[in-house]
């Protein structure tokens, strides 16, 4: 009996790893796809695409501002203004600048905004192109002589490449700045000029290089999974619920894995 739960222990692990991979090369052959239609048909339609773009960096960028800057104003005063109120008492307060960096600009910030709009944006998303699949929209599209992907895909690509980018950027700029709030309400001995260069030279060229690539790869992950659980297979209205769930935690997955990369890059920069 022992020997035929360790095979049918085998058994499970063999088929998951298999599926990770069919999927894995499934989402990088769609998203091969995605990326080369926004390429060599970059001009084609802008005027129909362009508000399609607009429309996607609104819904998933101007509309998430309040909850960004709740999120922001909450890290810098739990993060931000806790760490450089206990390193100036221990009086290691040259060293703030270093950890801000390290954990609010390269990880938080960028890990914290690519969820929210996961959240908000991205599982919306999946109902919706799921939807426009199980109703034949997406079949009609194709008897119109429109391609389906730079209608549905292309502009969710990059709208959501920018928003992620955008939205970072404006959480990170919001926690250092409420987090300075914070270190004057506690009446800890740092006058702003300190506080701002000592975060200033702690940053490198390359955060900002690598900030901007890590977000935007962080919003075509979104969006490419998304996507395509969204539009790769015909799908019943009942079973986009399913397919929501699934392309969440695939998302999430997506980017903690990203995120793990520009960790091990970041030793190396």
């Amino acid at each position: 009996m022992r020997g035929m739960s360790t095979v049918t222990t085998f058994d499970r692990v063999g088929r998951g790893v298999v599926r990770f991979v069919d999927v894995l090369r499934e989402l990088a052959a769609f998203a091969v796809i995605a990326l080369g239609v926004a390429v060599t048909k970059s001009g084609v339609s802008k005027r129909v695409i362009r508000p399609l773009i607009y429309q996607q960096i609104w819904q998933a960028g101007v509309r998430l501002l309040p909850m960004i800057s709740f999120l922001g104003l909450a890290l810098g005063l739990v993060i931000v203004g806790q760490t450089v109120t206990l390193l100036t008492q221990v009086g290691a307060q040259e060293y703030f600048g270093t950890v801000m960096v390290a954990v609010v600009i390269r990880e938080l910030g960028p890990l914290l905004t690519a969820l929210v709009v996961l959240a908000r944006a991205g599982s919306s998303t999946v109902v919706e192109l799921g939807t426009v699949r199980a109703l034949g929209e997406v079949e009609a599209l194709e008897s119109l002589g429109i391609d389906p992907v730079r209608y549905l895909v292309v502009p969710r690509l990059i709208g959501l490449a920018v928003s992620v980018f955008a939205l970072t950027t404006y959480l990170v700029v919001t926690a250092v700045v409420s987090g300075y709030l914070f270190v004057f309400l506690r009446d800890v001995p740092l006058t702003v000029g300190a506080y701002f260069v000592q975060l200033g030279s702690a940053l490198r060229w390359e955060d900002f290089l690598l900030l901007a690539l890590k977000t935007a790869l962080f919003g075509i992950i979104i969006a490419v999974v998304t996507c395509y659980h969204g539009l790769a297979r015909p799908l019943k209205v009942e079973e986009v619920s399913q397919v929501t769930t699934r392309a969440v935690v695939e998302s999430v997955t997506g980017c903690v894995l990203l995120d793990a990369v520009f960790i091990v890059g970041y030793a190396f920069v």
